[in-house]
């Protein structure tokens, strides 16, 4: 008796426990697959969009700069503030110095980066939105190609195979039956 639950449950290269499973809970390694699959599609989207044909080498170096202030500040801060721990004195003179700088001169130069910079950040935007633009300018012809390239498929496969119906259907038609038959006459 127990041969012949094992053959239920594991006969014909098959694993009805296994099987029965994964409709409760999903194949962890298929799982991991696709979690593989889509963490290669994402990085493959990403060094696309860093990918720019068109770029010459003042764009790359200013694209470059405009990633430095940040870390530079926080940096430059953590070292006035271990440099006033070292030598206060020292740090107090270069404090006073930039108190003596006039507010005008202040407003001057948050002007000037603040237009460059931001003035680099809208080209930025725009070419992106250009080329979004572009993109679905395409759209109709891709869905015009996918709507023709599919026409011709389904109207063929239509042809070919009409609707079965339970009466066009018999036992020596059925490959899974047959095999079953088959098994059964063997064991």
């Amino acid at each position: 008796m127990i041969p012949a639950l094992f053959q239920i449950l594991f006969g014909n290269q098959r694993n009805l426990l296994k099987e029965t499973a994964e409709v409760f809970r999903k194949n962890a390694e298929e799982e991991g697959q696709r979690a593989h699959d889509f963490q290669l599609a994402t990085l493959a989207q990403l060094s696309a969009e860093f990918q720019r044909a068109d770029s010459h080498l003042f764009d790359r170096l200013i694209d470059g700069v405009n990633r430095l202030p940040r870390p530079l500040l926080a940096l430059g801060t953590f070292g006035l503030l271990i440099s006033a721990m070292f030598d206060p004195v020292w740090f107090a003179a270069r404090m006073q110095g930039l108190a003596l700088v006039p507010d005008p001169l202040w407003w001057l130069l948050g002007v000037i980066v603040t237009f460059y910079f931001g003035a680099r950040h809208q080209m930025k935007g725009q070419a992106h939105q250009t080329q979004i633009a572009q993109a679905l300018a395409h759209l109709p012809q891709v869905i015009e190609t996918l709507s023709v390239t599919d026409q011709p498929r389904t109207a063929q496969h239509e042809e070919e195979q009409p609707d079965p119906t339970v009466s066009d259907l018999s036992l020596d038609q059925n490959p899974a039956l047959m095999r079953w038959h088959q098994s059964n006459a063997q064991a």
